[in-house]
């Protein structure tokens, strides 16, 4: 597929992954790993993914402590496509932040906002997506791109599909955004066939969302209005900000007023979100573990689960089921994968310790 020439990728790159530890920590979150084995890290494979659509028209919005590592594992990019937030002020913050840089060098940019630590096998079925989000983005839509969900997960918002609209192969207006769901809920969900998993990717005209937050939140789009028109304010206003996520922003009141559509994702689909969901990524032995790095460095006798031997050492595992194992050198972690969500409390516990060097 070709590139679209006024398309730019936008690439969210924030977070710790905390319910990764202690692969992901602080200083070197999980967008950063090479957590599928496929010898490139997840921000690497997210650019390569959106690269056929944008060319060099990808922007990068991440962390001061993590701009430099960014610029290192994405050389193709100049420095001015990496901007760096002091301070994480949530994703509306940092999409309209890139959307006014790229504003301000494409007037009439598209934009497209994709996570950097997400996992898509099929990037053709990706990138046929975009494109038909794109073209209705041109309608000044706001377009998310909805995965089609293969069970009823507790874990994702969901999008509620609408009308279909004309002219288009597969779109549809959005009916309503909803929050994370309980399981009897999320299988009433898939039982009605309307509701696709929240991915949190978005394509529009840059100007229509900067207009569109101007709308609910003047003050954030001014902010990052000034912010691109004169880089040196960064300091100054980025502390004054609204924190907000784009969902509650942006993304539900235009859905209110019949200004979101979406177009349903057939795709593999994989947030890493949790040692359960990293597991699904991997190769399964005979043996029922899934090994994240040397398996020569793992024996299980017994045993099924998860072992990532990140330190080194020989890891051996005897007679549990779905077991978590995760030993970076400095760090061990075992739980179960049906506690695997939960990681993020071991976080918490070190940091209320007095221990954030291992967080």
């Amino acid at each position: 597929m070709s590139s679209i020439p006024d398309f730019w990728a936008v690439i969210p790159a924030g977070g710790s992954g905390t319910r990764l530890w202690p692969l992901s920590r602080a200083g070197h979150p999980k967008f950063l790993h090479d957590l599928t084995g496929e010898g490139h890290t997840l921000i690497q494979g997210t650019v390569d993914r959106v690269a056929p659509l944008a060319a060099d028209r990808v922007v990068v919005v991440t962390g001061v402590a993590h701009a430099e590592a960014v610029r290192a594992q994405l050389p193709g990019l100049t420095p001015d496509r990496v901007l760096a937030e002091p301070s994480p002020r949530d994703s509306m913050a940092a999409i309209a932040w890139a959307a006014a840089v790229i504003e301000r060098e494409d007037p009439e940019a598209m934009i497209g906002s994709f996570a950097a630590d997400h996992v898509i096998p099929d990037g053709e079925a990706f990138r046929a997506c975009v494109a038909e989000a794109v073209a209705v983005a041109r309608e000044d839509y706001v377009v998310t791109i909805g995965v089609e969900p293969t069970f009823p997960a507790t874990s994702f918002g969901y999008i509620q599909m609408g009308q279909a609209l004309d002219g288009h192969a597969t779109a549809a207006r959005v009916r309503q955004f909803v929050e994370k769901p309980d399981a009897s809920r999320a299988a009433n969900y898939l039982a009605t066939g309307e509701f696709r998993w929240n991915a949190g990717m978005f394509v529009v005209k840059a100007t229509v969302l900067l207009d569109l937050l101007t709308r609910w939140h003047p003050e954030l789009a001014a902010g990052v209005r000034a912010i691109a028109a004169d880089p040196s304010t960064l300091a100054q206003r980025w502390p004054e900000l609204t924190r907000i996520a784009i969902d509650h922003a942006i993304a539900e009141p235009a859905a209110d007023i019949g200004r979101v559509a979406v177009v349903p994702g057939a795709f593999t689909w994989n947030d890493v979100g949790d040692f359960a969901t990293l597991r699904e990524l991997l190769p399964t032995a005979d043996d029922g573990v899934a090994v994240l790095g040397d398996p020569a460095l793992v024996t299980t006798i017994d045993a099924s689960g998860f072992v990532a031997p990140r330190g080194g050492r020989h890891v051996a595992v005897l007679g549990l089921t779905d077991v978590v194992v995760v030993d970076t050198g400095d760090a061990v972690l075992v739980t179960t994968v049906e506690r695997a969500q939960d990681v993020k409390a071991v976080v918490d516990a070190l940091k209320a310790g007095g221990r954030p060097d291992l967080t």
